[in-house]
């Protein structure tokens, strides 16, 4: 007599011998303890990005970002070892109004050249809230398909209250980005007019992003940044949409023609696409390949990459020298009276400068 006739009421049993599954999936055990190492060496995350752990490579942009001095100085260190293995990708900028699809195109973009072998890293610069100081829109969500591809990366960025909406340390996400192998890398800004000069020194190809009928009152975007345009690009070119792109394209190839010519040699294009439709992707592609090609040949490429190079220095010697200037004993509190007393019209602003530079000098000399 077996087990269930001697237990008639008993109607569950386990078969012997077969193991029962764990609960726990082991790929989340191995995120667990990857990310309570919180402070790795840095050649550990060297290791990690150039083998193309994208776990590591988020918290090793996490690291570029922070503002800590011992995070700092780590962060500086690791970029100088990403240094050999980057700047073999292609870097696009993409600006335009909020609402034209910058998103949507990056994404149909994206998976367009995953397809073709190509690793795509996305670094969407996200306004931050004055309140939390963190991302307000979360790019992820916007970038359904491509976030959750293998062969893409997707980092929104709080810009921080920085200059233009543009994150502080950008260019270095895109060091380390192509460190880890991503061949393609795009920055999205908020394309709210102030971030596109900051964006536009970090890249290759600059794309402007516009819709059909916006009307200049949505659109007077353009007129600071069209000159900085490697191309326009008409999104949203579909259904009744594309009369207006067609007259939209037609314009603003129109006005290309009177602007300047630029410093690559390049000819800038107007052109139309749906990125929501998945129509004109291949073409945007093919036009960035052939400007990559053209300044490529005639010097341009490689001499811009090393003027970005030099005004990053510039860049950072600034960013170093006001934190210096902050950090040095009593000159934070130096600052916070300049201030009241400028506000309450008891010394200008550029006489309040020089006094704190003077001071500055005075203290960091003994």
């Amino acid at each position: 007599m077996d087990e269930d006739e001697k237990n008639p009421g008993f109607g569950l049993k386990v078969n012997a011998g077969i193991e029962q599954p764990s609960q726990i999936n082991p790929d989340a055990i191995d995120k667990i303890k990857r990310r309570k190492a919180v402070n790795l060496h840095s050649d550990e995350y060297l290791k990690g990005i150039v083998s193309g752990d994208r776990t590591i490579l988020a918290r090793a942009i996490t690291l570029v970002e922070s503002s800590l001095d011992d995070h700092r100085k780590s962060a500086g260190q690791l970029i100088e070892k990403c240094i050999p293995y980057s700047g073999k990708s292609i870097r696009i900028g993409i600006t335009g109004v909020p609402g034209a699809g910058k998103s949507t195109l990056i994404e149909a973009l994206g998976k367009l050249l995953t397809l073709k072998g190509h690793k795509v890293a996305v670094l969407a610069i996200d306004p931050s809230s004055e309140i939390s100081k963190g991302s307000i829109l979360g790019d992820k969500t916007r970038m359904e398909e491509l976030a959750v591809d293998r062969n893409a990366f997707i980092r929104p960025s709080p810009s921080a209250g920085t200059l233009g909406g543009v994150a502080r340390k950008t260019r270095e996400s895109v060091l380390l980005c192509e460190a880890a192998g991503f061949d393609v890398i795009f920055i999205e800004t908020v394309g709210v007019g102030q971030s596109e000069t900051a964006v536009h020194s970090m890249v290759d190809f600059f794309l402007l992003v516009l819709i059909p009928g916006g009307g200049d009152e949505l659109q007077g975007i353009k007129r600071g940044i069209m000159e900085m345009a490697d191309a326009i690009l008409i999104n949203k070119a579909e259904g009744e949409n594309i009369h207006r792109a067609n007259e939209a394209k037609q314009n603003y190839t129109n006005a290309l023609h009177l602007m300047p010519p630029s410093h690559s040699g390049w000819i800038p294009l107007a052109t139309t696409c749906s990125a929501l439709q998945n129509q004109g992707i291949p073409e945007i592609w093919d036009m960035i390949l052939k400007y990559s090609a053209f300044t490529k040949a005639n010097g341009y490429f490689d001499r811009r990459r090393e003027e970005q190079d030099v005004k990053r220095m510039r860049k950072t010697l600034q960013e170093e020298l006001s934190r210096l200037f902050e950090q040095t004993e009593g000159m934070a509190e130096l600052i916070r009276q300049a201030e009241t007393d400028i506000q309450h019209k008891r010394v200008t602003s550029y006489s309040a400068a020089y006094n704190l530079i003077n001071e500055f000098i005075m203290r960091t000399s003994k």
